[in-house]
C-alpha cells in the first residue's frame, strides 16, 4: 500500500478540524508533514473544498484573521459565527480560545 500524498494528508487534517474550532494554514501544513507548506494548503482548499466537502471556513491565517475579502469574507464570518466562533469586524478570531489543538497528529 502506498504512502499518502501531502494533498491527501492535508484533506484528512482539514476534515478533522472540529466544529467551533479554527486552524491556520501553517498549522495544517505542519500536521500534514510540511511545515513550510501553508501555500499548498491554500491550493488544496481552493481546488478540493467542494469535491471533498471540506470545512474550508475553519481555516484562517497565522494572524488569526480571515484572509478572504468581499463575499468570501462575509460567508466565512457567518459560517464561523454559526458554529459559535466569535469573529470581530476585521475578521479576527481569538486563537487562544478557538484554535484547534489536537492531542496528536491526525496524519501519524
Amino acid at each position: 500500500m502506498s504512502e499518502k500524498t501531502f494533498t491527501e494528508r492535508v484533506v484528512e487534517v482539514i476534515k478533522s478540524i472540529p466544529h467551533g474550532n479554527v486552524a491556520t494554514y501553517g498549522q495544517l501544513a505542519a500536521m500534514a508533514g510540511n511545515p513550510r507548506g501553508a501555500r499548498q494548503v491554500v491550493r488544496v482548499l481552493h481546488t478540493l473544498w467542494e469535491k471533498e466537502k471540506l470545512p474550508w471556513h475553519r481555516v484562517i491565517n497565522a494572524k488569526g484573521t480571515i484572509s478572504l475579502t468581499g463575499a468570501g469574507f462575509d460567508e466565512q464570518k457567518v459560517l464561523l459565527e454559526a458554529e459559535g466562533v466569535a469573529v470581530d469586524g476585521r475578521g479576527a478570531v481569538d486563537l487562544k480560545k478557538y484554535q484547534w489543538r489536537p492531542a496528536e497528529n491526525v496524519s501519524a
